[in-house]
């Protein structure tokens, strides 16, 4: 379930090369030694039958060639959820393969949690701790309450990096709830509001969408998001009028 671009797109219209190049900064994405491409993760033994769920009303896609890979929704993520800026906290990872030399637009991979329709974490999850909150939408979500740091939604998540976060401090897990009860600033969040990473961004490379992306599509929820050309073409020059003799 790997979310890189692939070798057919060239879709980006922003020049992120220009940013990244004049950054002079190798980023990672906090403490996570990834690397950028994405490999799926073996899914937990209890996973044996998948089970169905409510869809959630609300997924975060993006658009791999529009981020800048500068982090400001990482920073937005764990200021509103936590109260620090701590990148590792985030739980939206921008991963930047600058020291492989990884090449454009390969270079930057956007991991955000995919609420999934299926979501291992949820069903393989011992307590109810990450589970299904109908209040909110459907938006899968962890209860920190009952979490009790066994880390089986981490482990049970396919995808690598793991969408559900893991803080030492607290010794629990945490997950996207698209910022159902941390709402940035004073905006309701929720699928229904606004999310901090989503505000945050420059170069508006995320979205919230009411519809599931394709599960089976890698690349389903890395998208489009680049504005349409101009319909109006440069303006029409009037020819300036010949100078009159004498004038």
């Amino acid at each position: 379930m790997t979310e890189s671009r692939s070798a057919g797109s060239n879709k980006k219209t922003v020049l992120r090369r220009d940013f990244l190049r004049g950054s002079g900064a190798v980023l990672a994405a906090g403490t996570l030694g990834v690397g950028v491409s994405e490999i799926p993760a073996v899914a937990s033994p209890q996973a044996t039958a998948i089970q169905t769920y409510p869809k959630s009303t609300g997924y975060i896609v993006y658009d791999s060639r529009l981020c800048l890979g500068c982090q400001s929704c990482m920073f937005a993520c764990s200021m509103t959820h936590e109260g620090v800026a701590n990148p590792s906290l985030s739980r939206v990872q921008i991963i930047r393969d600058a020291p492989s030399f990884t090449k454009y637009p390969y270079d930057v991979v956007m991991s955000v949690c995919r609420q999934c329709v299926s979501p291992l974490c949820v069903q393989n999850c011992p307590t109810g701790a990450c589970h299904v909150d109908e209040s909110f939408g459907n938006v899968r979500r962890i209860d920190q309450s009952k979490c009790i740091g066994c880390q089986r939604c981490i482990n049970s998540c396919p995808h690598k990096p793991h969408r559900t976060i893991w803080n030492s401090a607290k010794k629990k897990s945490t997950k996207c709830d698209l910022c159902a009860e941390a709402p940035y600033w004073n905006e309701t969040g929720g699928p229904a509001g606004k999310q901090a990473c989503i505000e945050t961004c420059p170069a508006k490379a995320l979205k919230l969408v009411k519809e599931a992306p394709l599960q089976t599509d890698i690349n389903g929820y890395d998208v489009n998001l680049a504005p349409p050309p101009s319909k109006t073409g440069f303006p029409k020059m009037t020819p300036k009028p010949a100078a009159k003799e004498g004038a």
